[in-house]
Formats: structure tokens, sequence, C-alpha cells
């Protein structure tokens, strides 16, 4: 293997980890899964999300929101409306986590044909 070859190797492996690191969890996905379609209230997204409990969504939005994948709208009414969406860079995740849904739904559906 090339020394360039190397290289080539070593980016695909620190891209691939940053994307891990990003969005690596039980919860992530589902909560970019759920504000890919828009803003969305905590409410919103925790009833989307079966059996994730508030304070589990709230670690993952904030770590979300830190490594740049959702942003936290805080609008100033009575009372105050807090909303998430998507940042440019969690709305280009949109076609990995279709592809990953479309993959989810096949793959289920010959691990049930199986049995």
């Amino acid at each position: 293997m090339s020394k360039q070859e190397q290289m080539d190797c070593k980016e695909v492996a620190f891209a691939l980890r940053d994307t891990v690191n990003a969005i690596s969890g039980k919860w992530k996905l589902a909560i970019v899964g759920t504000i890919m379609y828009g803003k969305h209230h905590f409410t919103e997204i925790q009833h989307n999300i079966p059996k994730i409990t508030p304070r589990m969504l709230s670690k993952e939005l904030r770590e979300l929101e830190i490594n740049g994948v959702v942003k936290r709208i805080v609008t100033d009414t009575i009372p105050v409306t807090i909303t998430y969406e998507l940042t440019e860079s969690g709305q280009e995740l949109d076609a990995l986590v279709r592809l990953m849904m479309d993959w989810g739904k096949k793959h289920r559906e010959r691990q049930l044909a199986k049995l």
C-alpha cells in the first residue's frame, strides 16, 4: 500500500470517527429523523420517540447542539418558546438517515422472514 493510499485510509477513518462521534447513541438518529421534517418543540420530539425519557432527550439534544447538528431556538414570548431544528450540517444528514431507514426496513424484513 502506498503512502497516498494510507493517507486516504486515515482520512476515511477520521471522517467516520467524526461522524460517529456526532450522531452516535441510542437516540440521536431518531431525534435527527424527527427534526428532519421541520422545527419541533421538546414535547413534540418526545412524543415522536417512544420510550425516551425527558432527561435523556435533554441530554441528547444538548450533545447534538454541541456537535453542531441541532440548533436550539429561544423565542421571547410569554411563556418563552423553545424549538429545535437541524443546522445546515444537520440537514446534510438527510440522505444518510434516509438510506439508513431504508436499510433498516429491508434488514428487519429479511430477519423476520427467517423466523
